[in-house]
């Protein structure tokens, strides 16, 4: 696993307020805690954060955080992000203090490699799992997991027993989890049988019930 520097800004307010003041003067604010320590506060550059879940590792890359006017950096991972919901930008991240041969709990995404039999028959994938949480080893812990989906054909389906789990780690979700599908293709909408019948009959009720066009070699016009 990648250690990346990440610098870092102490900060000294706390509250929405001032949060919102650092993201005005676009810098991301966030909290450094683990161990049993006092929460630290800083704020970060997004491009710092950035080029720190740019390595191979991405989200699980061991970060060593400097925080500006102490010597000491500080070896955590990244635990949580917040994000815009419109722009969907970084607004705040949380990162966990850790030791190198500590055992923790992690958010691993599923990536799946294909495409399907069953797609290129005409079926629609349905990724029903996008992460798992695994157990193992903070330094182990992959960047994602990949899924080989290539012989799943319609109405095929996997379950989170059928990931391969890095020797050392434990997969904490259920087992019996879908994990994807191959879903049959969608149909036109078909009509009910008795419905073409009907609608004949109701066009030729309409028709009758027209007046009927006068001619003109008409026997009322040689009335007149």
């Amino acid at each position: 696993m990648d250690n990346v520097k990440l610098p870092a800004h102490p900060r000294q307010e706390t509250g929405s307020r001032a949060a919102n003041r650092l993201r005005k003067q676009g810098l991301i604010p966030g909290v450094l805690y683990g161990h049993g320590k006092a929460a630290v506060m800083f704020a970060v550059e997004p491009a710092h954060l950035r080029a720190a879940m740019s390595t191979e590792a991405g989200r699980h890359a061991v970060l060593e955080v400097a925080l500006e006017g102490q010597k000491r950096t500080h070896r955590a991972i990244i635990k949580d992000l917040e994000l815009d919901p419109v722009r969907h930008i970084v607004t705040h991240v949380d990162l966990q203090e850790i030791r190198l041969d500590e055992v923790i709990e992690a958010k691993v995404a599923v990536r799946y490699e294909g495409p399907s039999a069953g797609e290129k028959a005409g079926g629609m994938l349905d990724e029903a799992t996008r992460e798992v949480t695994v157990k193992g080893k903070v330094t182990d812990i992959p960047e994602h997991l990949m899924v080989d989906i290539t012989a799943l054909e319609i109405g095929d389906a996997l379950y989170l027993r059928d990931l391969a789990i890095p020797e050392g780690f434990e997969l904490l979700d259920d087992p019996e989890q879908v994990l994807c599908s191959v879903l049959m293709p969608r149909k036109v909408a078909e009509p009910v049988e008795g419905e073409e019948e009907e609608a004949a009959a109701v066009l030729e009720a309409e028709a009758a019930a027209e007046p009927e066009v006068i001619g003109k070699g008409s026997k009322e016009e040689s009335e007149e």
